[in-house]
Protein backbone atom coordinates (compact mmCIF):
# COMPACT_ATOMS: atom_id res chain seq x y z
CA UNK A 1 0.00 0.00 0.00
CA UNK A 2 1.26 3.04 -0.51
CA UNK A 3 -0.03 6.35 1.39
CA UNK A 4 1.14 9.95 1.69
CA UNK A 5 1.58 11.73 4.97
CA UNK A 6 -1.99 12.07 5.98
CA UNK A 7 -2.00 8.38 6.42
CA UNK A 8 0.02 7.36 9.11
CA UNK A 9 -0.31 7.12 13.06
CA UNK A 10 0.61 3.91 15.49
CA UNK A 11 -3.12 2.33 15.06
CA UNK A 12 -2.80 2.85 10.98
CA UNK A 13 0.33 1.01 10.32
CA UNK A 14 -0.22 -1.38 13.14
CA UNK A 15 -3.48 -2.34 11.31
CA UNK A 16 -2.13 -2.89 7.73
CA UNK A 17 0.97 -4.56 9.06
CA UNK A 18 -1.47 -7.42 11.18
CA UNK A 19 -3.60 -7.92 7.64
CA UNK A 20 0.27 -8.47 5.86
CA UNK A 21 -0.55 -5.25 3.37
CA UNK A 22 3.01 -4.28 2.49
CA UNK A 23 3.22 -0.24 3.42
CA UNK A 24 5.14 1.89 1.69
CA UNK A 25 4.17 5.36 3.42
CA UNK A 26 5.68 8.64 3.04
CA UNK A 27 6.44 9.95 7.00
CA UNK A 28 6.10 13.81 8.64
CA UNK A 29 8.70 15.30 10.31
CA UNK A 30 7.61 14.55 13.51
CA UNK A 31 7.35 10.46 13.05
CA UNK A 32 8.97 8.45 15.50
CA UNK A 33 12.13 6.59 14.17
CA UNK A 34 13.57 4.44 17.16
CA UNK A 35 14.11 7.11 19.51
CA UNK A 36 14.50 10.04 17.42
CA UNK A 37 12.04 11.70 15.28
CA UNK A 38 12.05 12.07 11.68
CA UNK A 39 13.51 15.72 11.82
CA UNK A 40 16.40 14.52 14.04
CA UNK A 41 17.48 11.79 11.22
CA UNK A 42 17.32 14.50 8.93
CA UNK A 43 19.45 16.61 10.48
CA UNK A 44 22.40 13.99 10.13
CA UNK A 45 22.01 14.20 6.35
CA UNK A 46 25.63 15.79 4.86
CA UNK A 47 25.36 19.00 2.66
CA UNK A 48 25.26 17.64 -0.85
CA UNK A 49 24.55 14.01 -0.01
CA UNK A 50 21.71 12.99 -1.87
CA UNK A 51 19.70 11.24 0.99
CA UNK A 52 20.04 8.80 4.10
CA UNK A 53 19.27 4.85 3.68
CA UNK A 54 18.09 3.91 7.24
CA UNK A 55 17.77 -0.19 7.39
CA UNK A 56 15.89 -2.08 9.90
CA UNK A 57 14.63 0.83 12.32
CA UNK A 58 11.42 0.90 14.32
CA UNK A 59 8.72 3.29 12.83
CA UNK A 60 5.06 2.95 14.53
CA UNK A 61 6.43 -0.22 16.40
CA UNK A 62 7.23 -1.78 12.99
CA UNK A 63 10.58 -2.47 11.58
CA UNK A 64 10.91 -0.55 8.55
CA UNK A 65 13.60 0.44 6.08
CA UNK A 66 13.78 4.64 5.51
CA UNK A 67 14.90 6.98 3.34
CA UNK A 68 15.27 10.63 4.20
CA UNK A 69 16.02 13.07 0.94
CA UNK A 70 14.90 16.56 0.28
CA UNK A 71 12.83 17.58 -2.96
CA UNK A 72 14.12 19.63 -5.70
CA UNK A 73 11.64 22.14 -4.18
CA UNK A 74 13.46 21.65 -0.53
CA UNK A 75 10.75 19.69 1.13
CA UNK A 76 11.38 16.65 3.19
CA UNK A 77 10.67 13.74 1.50
CA UNK A 78 10.81 10.77 4.07
CA UNK A 79 9.35 7.43 3.05
CA UNK A 80 9.17 4.25 5.25
CA UNK A 81 8.52 0.69 4.17
CA UNK A 82 8.29 -2.79 5.44
CA UNK A 83 9.12 -4.26 2.18
CA UNK A 84 11.89 -4.51 -0.09
CA UNK A 85 15.83 -3.33 -0.11
CA UNK A 86 15.95 0.88 1.48
CA UNK A 87 17.82 0.99 -2.15
CA UNK A 88 14.42 0.57 -3.88
CA UNK A 89 12.47 2.21 -1.19
CA UNK A 90 11.93 5.57 -3.75
CA UNK A 91 11.31 3.61 -6.96
CA UNK A 92 8.10 2.03 -5.49
CA UNK A 93 7.06 4.97 -3.86
CA UNK A 94 6.95 6.92 -7.17
CA UNK A 95 4.00 4.82 -8.10
CA UNK A 96 1.70 6.45 -5.93
CA UNK A 97 2.18 9.62 -7.96
CA UNK A 98 0.86 8.24 -10.67
CA UNK A 99 -2.00 7.20 -8.44
CA UNK A 100 -2.02 11.25 -7.03
CA UNK A 101 -2.37 12.13 -10.27
CA UNK A 102 -5.60 10.30 -10.92
CA UNK A 103 -7.26 11.67 -8.20
CA UNK A 104 -6.76 14.64 -8.76
CA UNK A 105 -7.91 14.29 -12.39
CA UNK A 106 -10.71 12.32 -10.89
CA UNK A 107 -11.06 15.36 -8.01
CA UNK A 108 -11.87 18.80 -7.96
CA UNK A 109 -8.82 19.42 -10.86
CA UNK A 110 -11.12 17.66 -13.34
CA UNK A 111 -14.23 15.24 -13.48
CA UNK A 112 -15.36 16.72 -9.72
CA UNK A 113 -16.54 13.17 -8.20
CA UNK A 114 -16.64 13.97 -5.38
CA UNK A 115 -19.69 16.39 -5.70
CA UNK A 116 -22.00 13.30 -7.59
CA UNK A 117 -25.67 12.75 -5.59
CA UNK A 118 -25.02 9.41 -6.35
CA UNK A 119 -24.54 7.19 -3.34
CA UNK A 120 -25.10 3.46 -4.39
CA UNK A 121 -22.00 1.61 -4.37
CA UNK A 122 -22.77 -0.28 -7.65
CA UNK A 123 -23.67 3.02 -9.67
CA UNK A 124 -20.03 4.68 -8.00
CA UNK A 125 -18.19 2.34 -9.06
CA UNK A 126 -19.40 2.06 -12.65
CA UNK A 127 -19.03 6.14 -12.27
CA UNK A 128 -15.41 5.76 -11.24
CA UNK A 129 -14.56 2.96 -13.84
CA UNK A 130 -16.15 5.33 -16.66
CA UNK A 131 -14.23 8.21 -15.39
CA UNK A 132 -10.77 6.28 -15.41
CA UNK A 133 -11.34 5.61 -18.81
CA UNK A 134 -12.03 8.99 -19.54
CA UNK A 135 -8.68 9.74 -17.39
CA UNK A 136 -6.83 7.52 -19.89
CA UNK A 137 -8.21 9.32 -23.01
CA UNK A 138 -7.33 12.39 -21.84
CA UNK A 139 -3.76 11.42 -21.73
CA UNK A 140 -3.18 9.55 -24.34
CA UNK A 141 -4.95 13.16 -26.37
CA UNK A 142 -3.14 15.41 -23.94
CA UNK A 143 0.42 13.65 -24.30
CA UNK A 144 1.06 15.25 -28.43
CA UNK A 145 -0.34 18.55 -27.37
CA UNK A 146 1.90 21.33 -27.56
CA UNK A 147 1.88 23.02 -23.88
CA UNK A 148 3.98 26.07 -22.83
CA UNK A 149 6.25 26.29 -19.79
CA UNK A 150 5.87 28.32 -16.88
CA UNK A 151 8.84 30.24 -15.07
CA UNK A 152 9.86 27.21 -12.75
CA UNK A 153 9.99 24.88 -16.17
CA UNK A 154 7.07 22.70 -15.40
CA UNK A 155 3.87 22.82 -17.84
CA UNK A 156 1.38 25.32 -17.52
CA UNK A 157 -1.39 22.48 -17.80
CA UNK A 158 -1.34 18.83 -17.18
CA UNK A 159 -1.81 16.51 -19.66
CA UNK A 160 -5.29 15.59 -18.87
CA UNK A 161 -6.40 18.67 -18.68
CA UNK A 162 -4.82 19.34 -22.20
CA UNK A 163 -6.27 16.15 -23.51
CA UNK A 164 -9.88 17.09 -21.90
CA UNK A 165 -9.56 20.19 -23.85
CA UNK A 166 -8.94 18.78 -26.96
CA UNK A 167 -11.90 16.43 -26.70
CA UNK A 168 -14.14 19.17 -26.10
CA UNK A 169 -13.08 20.84 -29.30
CA UNK A 170 -13.49 18.12 -31.28
CA UNK A 171 -16.84 16.86 -29.60
CA UNK A 172 -18.37 20.38 -30.12
CA UNK A 173 -17.09 20.72 -34.15
CA UNK A 174 -19.22 20.51 -36.93
CA UNK A 175 -18.85 17.57 -38.52
CA UNK A 176 -18.14 17.77 -42.54
CA UNK A 177 -17.39 15.45 -44.88
CA UNK A 178 -13.22 16.17 -44.06
CA UNK A 179 -11.91 13.93 -41.75
CA UNK A 180 -13.15 14.10 -38.33
CA UNK A 181 -11.22 15.14 -35.56
CA UNK A 182 -12.88 13.02 -32.95
CA UNK A 183 -13.00 9.70 -34.77
CA UNK A 184 -9.12 10.18 -34.76
CA UNK A 185 -8.95 10.73 -31.20
CA UNK A 186 -11.51 7.58 -30.86
CA UNK A 187 -8.80 5.55 -32.38
CA UNK A 188 -6.35 6.29 -29.70
CA UNK A 189 -8.32 3.91 -27.83
CA UNK A 190 -8.01 0.75 -30.34
CA UNK A 191 -5.17 -1.91 -29.18
CA UNK A 192 -2.74 -1.15 -32.07
CA UNK A 193 -2.50 2.17 -30.67
CA UNK A 194 -2.47 1.15 -26.65
CA UNK A 195 -0.13 -1.22 -26.47
CA UNK A 196 3.46 -0.79 -27.17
Amino acid sequence: MYADREFVGHDWIQGLAQKGIPICVRLRRDSPMDEWSAQDWLGRLQTGSAGLLVEHVEVYGQPMNVVLTFTPDGDALIIASNTGAVTAIQAQYRHRFRVECLFRALKSKGFNLESTPMTLHVIVERLLCLLTLTDVWCVLVGIPEICPNKQHGRRAWSVVTLGLRALVRAISRKVDHEEVPLLRLIDLFMPSKTHS
